[in-house]
Protein backbone atom coordinates (compact mmCIF):
# COMPACT_ATOMS: atom_id res chain seq x y z
CA UNK A 1 0.00 0.00 0.00
CA UNK A 2 2.76 2.24 0.89
CA UNK A 3 4.50 1.54 -2.55
CA UNK A 4 1.18 2.37 -4.06
CA UNK A 5 0.73 5.59 -2.53
CA UNK A 6 4.55 6.89 -3.21
CA UNK A 7 3.81 5.60 -6.96
CA UNK A 8 1.03 7.81 -7.18
CA UNK A 9 2.10 10.47 -6.06
CA UNK A 10 5.44 10.29 -8.22
CA UNK A 11 2.92 10.25 -10.88
CA UNK A 12 0.72 13.02 -10.01
CA UNK A 13 3.92 15.19 -9.61
CA UNK A 14 5.28 14.58 -13.08
CA UNK A 15 1.72 15.38 -14.71
CA UNK A 16 1.96 18.49 -13.04
CA UNK A 17 4.79 19.20 -13.81
CA UNK A 18 3.98 18.33 -17.59
CA UNK A 19 1.34 20.79 -18.04
CA UNK A 20 2.98 23.57 -18.06
CA UNK A 21 4.41 23.34 -21.82
CA UNK A 22 6.70 26.46 -22.80
CA UNK A 23 6.96 26.89 -26.45
CA UNK A 24 9.79 28.93 -28.63
CA UNK A 25 8.33 30.70 -31.57
CA UNK A 26 8.89 33.82 -33.08
CA UNK A 27 6.91 36.11 -35.19
CA UNK A 28 7.21 39.41 -37.71
CA UNK A 29 5.91 42.50 -36.54
CA UNK A 30 6.08 45.42 -38.39
CA UNK A 31 8.36 48.45 -36.57
CA UNK A 32 11.08 51.12 -37.31
CA UNK A 33 12.68 52.38 -33.84
CA UNK A 34 13.36 51.42 -30.45
CA UNK A 35 10.32 53.06 -29.69
CA UNK A 36 8.84 50.54 -31.46
CA UNK A 37 10.47 47.87 -29.85
CA UNK A 38 9.79 48.68 -26.24
CA UNK A 39 5.57 49.10 -27.65
CA UNK A 40 5.73 45.80 -29.23
CA UNK A 41 7.44 44.40 -26.18
CA UNK A 42 5.68 45.46 -23.59
CA UNK A 43 2.34 44.59 -25.81
CA UNK A 44 3.78 40.78 -26.03
CA UNK A 45 4.43 40.19 -22.68
CA UNK A 46 0.94 41.64 -21.07
CA UNK A 47 -0.38 38.37 -22.29
CA UNK A 48 -0.72 36.00 -19.82
CA UNK A 49 1.47 32.82 -20.57
CA UNK A 50 4.00 34.89 -22.77
CA UNK A 51 7.64 34.29 -20.41
CA UNK A 52 9.98 36.49 -22.74
CA UNK A 53 9.47 38.59 -25.67
CA UNK A 54 12.19 40.17 -27.95
CA UNK A 55 11.91 42.22 -30.65
CA UNK A 56 14.44 43.06 -33.37
CA UNK A 57 14.41 46.10 -35.18
CA UNK A 58 16.88 45.01 -37.96
CA UNK A 59 15.04 41.59 -38.26
CA UNK A 60 11.33 43.11 -37.00
CA UNK A 61 11.42 39.26 -35.74
CA UNK A 62 10.18 39.35 -32.40
CA UNK A 63 11.12 36.23 -30.40
CA UNK A 64 8.99 34.46 -28.47
CA UNK A 65 8.97 32.15 -25.09
CA UNK A 66 5.21 31.29 -24.00
CA UNK A 67 3.28 28.45 -22.53
CA UNK A 68 1.06 27.05 -24.75
CA UNK A 69 -1.60 26.16 -22.84
CA UNK A 70 -2.17 29.68 -21.17
CA UNK A 71 -1.98 31.67 -24.97
CA UNK A 72 -1.38 31.24 -28.52
CA UNK A 73 0.63 33.00 -30.86
CA UNK A 74 -2.53 34.41 -32.66
CA UNK A 75 -3.60 35.51 -29.19
CA UNK A 76 0.59 37.59 -28.72
CA UNK A 77 -0.19 38.72 -32.57
CA UNK A 78 -3.26 40.59 -31.85
CA UNK A 79 -1.99 42.41 -28.84
CA UNK A 80 0.86 43.70 -31.24
CA UNK A 81 -1.76 44.76 -33.71
CA UNK A 82 -4.00 46.68 -30.51
CA UNK A 83 -0.99 48.77 -30.15
CA UNK A 84 -0.50 49.85 -33.52
CA UNK A 85 1.85 47.40 -34.92
CA UNK A 86 1.18 45.01 -38.05
CA UNK A 87 1.79 41.10 -38.90
CA UNK A 88 1.18 38.90 -40.86
CA UNK A 89 -1.57 37.63 -39.09
CA UNK A 90 -3.25 40.78 -37.93
CA UNK A 91 -2.98 44.50 -39.33
CA UNK A 92 -3.21 47.24 -36.19
CA UNK A 93 -6.83 48.73 -36.50
CA UNK A 94 -6.06 52.44 -37.87
CA UNK A 95 -6.80 53.87 -34.58
CA UNK A 96 -3.96 52.07 -32.93
CA UNK A 97 -1.90 53.16 -35.67
CA UNK A 98 -2.62 56.65 -35.27
CA UNK A 99 -1.71 56.81 -31.75
CA UNK A 100 1.77 55.85 -32.05
CA UNK A 101 4.60 58.28 -32.73
CA UNK A 102 5.11 60.29 -35.39
CA UNK A 103 8.78 58.44 -35.68
CA UNK A 104 7.30 55.10 -35.55
CA UNK A 105 5.02 55.38 -38.70
CA UNK A 106 6.08 52.27 -40.15
CA UNK A 107 3.84 52.51 -42.82
CA UNK A 108 4.99 55.76 -44.14
CA UNK A 109 7.99 55.15 -46.95
CA UNK A 110 9.78 58.43 -45.67
CA UNK A 111 10.02 57.07 -41.79
CA UNK A 112 11.32 54.15 -43.01
CA UNK A 113 14.25 55.91 -45.15
CA UNK A 114 14.49 58.32 -42.13
CA UNK A 115 15.78 55.10 -39.97
CA UNK A 116 17.88 53.44 -42.27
Amino acid sequence: MKKLLIMATILASGALMAQSKSAKASIEVDGVCGMCKARIEKAAIKVPGVKSAQWSVATHELALIFDENKTSLDSIAKKVADVGHDSPEFTAPDQAYDKVSPCCKYRDDEVIKAHQ
